[in-house]
């Protein structure tokens, strides 16, 4: 390796992450390695299900390079906010990196599903893998293995060793994330420890965001690039668009690095920007992602080139317009900027990593926008087209993959309104429950089926 990739001197470790990805890495690792203070602020980061990326990272003392692709090119810059880059399954080093007083922060990018949410927004605490973390906490024999269970973990490390109080900082797409993040995570400790749960409650603050900036997988194409653009060989480089967004509100009783001097932004309420982002570019991209899909495409550009996939995100559009209310959202404006970074050719942004999880994606991401219309008295029909999709390719997808995805098979095996509702009850009880509703769903059900479309 060059010895441009080897750092002069690394920041204290003061923020430990959850969820080392190239998503985490484009953004919130890139915004504090542009904050000005980025010298007093090292992140740990701690990766999710295999612990590749930090063997990868680790060798490259945590620096890595950031491709930002545009239009007309890329531009390279090494990034060197991580300090530390671990295993996951090291839970005695999360432990001791929490409990540390010098912490301040904690992020998490662990995806929706890692929540455990039900239906009705609260902790499944029946789903398998909770049990299992709850009796490995409860019996003091072995260490948590998901997320909610690891931070659990550490969050105790810190309450007894004499911690004071620091902040979460959830970074993934879920509205209101910072109290989701709240209620998995005392959710969880009460039922293992009901003093640990009172003392999250009062010593750690949930601080919710809303984040943007779109990154697809890294390629040996994106390695190769690198190397002929750098002179130096990154194992782990990132691409991401050219457009970053960082809204943040809460509090940070411990300190944070300056985000803002990277054009982070600290706002007293969130709901609006988060539901902007949710419905508008999630919501489009799960759209595009089945029917996509179904209509023979792979990339998230060539979806939107076919009319009858932009035909129907523009109607999602304006029915979650309508139910967008906020100052200095300009909706209108965003909604152009999002046509033209979908239309970005040069970031591959493949449709099956983004159909992933529907489930607990499509609750944030359709289903508000469809209660919204109804509560209005309208039809909401193209909020129900986004879900009709997802079933659609939920039957005919080679596999399938998603947290509840037992239960979508076995829906998946009934016939017309009994199927329609059995895998509306997975997204939202109350709209199973609605006749209209389910009729609607069914209704469109096959609305892109038709010949592959090569791109």
């Amino acid at each position: 390796m060059n010895r441009r990739l080897r750092p002069s001197a690394k920041a204290p470790v003061r923020i430990v992450h959850l969820g080392l990805g190239a998503f985490h890495r484009s953004h919130q690792a890139w915004y504090t390695h542009h904050a000005g203070d980025a010298a007093a602020w090292g992140i740990a980061s701690f990766t999710g299900r295999r612990p590749d990326a930090a063997l990868a990272l680790a060798e490259q003392d945590g620096l890595y390079t950031v491709v930002e692709r545009g239009d007309t090119g890329d531009s390279f810059e090494i990034v060197s906010s991580i300090v530390d880059a671990i295993d996951g399954a090291d839970v005695g080093r999360l432990a001791q990196l929490v409990a540390a007083p010098a912490t301040a922060v904690i992020t998490l990018t662990i995806t929706e599903a890692a929540y455990r949410l039900g239906a009705d927004g609260s902790l499944d605490r029946a789903a398998a893998d909770v049990v299992a973390d709850l009796d490995l906490l409860a019996s003091g024999s072995g260490t948590p293995v998901t997320p909610l269970g690891r931070l659990v973990f550490a969050l105790a490390a810190r309450r007894a060793a004499g911690g004071g109080p620091l902040a979460v900082v959830c970074c993934d797409n879920l509205s209101n994330n910072g109290t989701v993040a709240h209620n998995a995570v005392v959710g969880l400790a009460e039922a293992w420890d009901a003093g640990l749960a009172a003392w999250i409650d009062a010593q750690i603050s949930f601080v919710s965001t809303s984040v943007d900036r779109i990154t697809p997988r890294t390629t040996e194409a994106d390695l190769a690039a690198v190397e002929a653009a750098c002179g130096y060989r990154d194992n782990s480089p990132v691409v991401a668009e050219p457009f970053r967004n960082w809204v943040l509100s809460g509090g940070f009783p411990a300190g944070r690095p300056r985000w803002e001097d990277a054009g982070a932004v600290f706002v007293d309420e969130i709901e609006p920007y988060e539901n902007r982002k949710l419905w508008l570019l999630n919501g489009a991209h799960s759209l595009l992602a089945y029917a996509g899909q179904l209509r023979g495409h792979t990339t998230v550009a060539g979806a939107l080139a076919d009319p009858v996939c932009l035909q129907a995100v523009e109607q999602f559009w304006d029915e979650a317009e309508a139910n967008l209310h906020g100052a200095d959202l300009r909706i209108p404006e965003y909604r152009a900027e999002l046509l033209a970074r979908f239309r970005n050719a040069r970031i591959a942004h493949h449709l099956a990593q983004i159909a992933m999880d529907g489930s607990t994606k499509l609750r944030m991401r359709a289903v508000p926008v469809l209660l919204a219309e109804r509560a209005q008295g309208r039809s909401g029909a193209a909020a129900a087209l986004v879900i009709a999709a997802w079933m659609d390719f939920s039957a005919a997808a080679p596999a399938f993959h998603d947290p509840l995805a037992a239960d979508v098979v076995a829906a998946n095996t009934r016939g017309g309104a009994g199927r329609v509702r059995a895998l509306l009850a997975l997204l939202s009880p109350d709209l199973a429950g609605d006749d209209d509703v389910v009729r609607l769903i069914e209704d469109l059900g096959g609305s892109f089926s038709g010949p592959a479309v090569q791109e």
